[in-house]
């Protein structure tokens, strides 16, 4: 199983769908609890964020590989979950 880091701001609309689905995803699909997850709140956390290569958030990272930037779609999240699980 490979960490996820999920980067985003509060405030942002797309980044509040992307919790959404990554909440309702667990809930959904208990395999998908045991991720290890780490919600990086880009303002909050700004030196750790700047260590990485991304322009927009919500952005996925799956084992320090980025793998979505951008407005993200249930299906999106659901294939980063996927994809931090093989």
């Amino acid at each position: 199983m490979k960490q996820v880091l999920y980067f985003y701001m509060n405030g942002c609309p797309y980044c509040r769908q992307a919790s959404g689905w990554l909440d309702e995803l667990m809930r959904e699909h208990p395999e998908y609890a045991n991720i290890p997850l780490r919600r990086v709140e880009e303002r909050e956390e700004r030196a750790y964020a700047n260590g990485f290569d991304y322009y927009l958030v919500p952005t996925f990272y799956v084992d320090g590989v980025k793998v979505h930037e951008g407005v993200a779609t249930k299906s999106v999240v659901e294939a980063v979950l996927q994809k931090a699980l093989s």
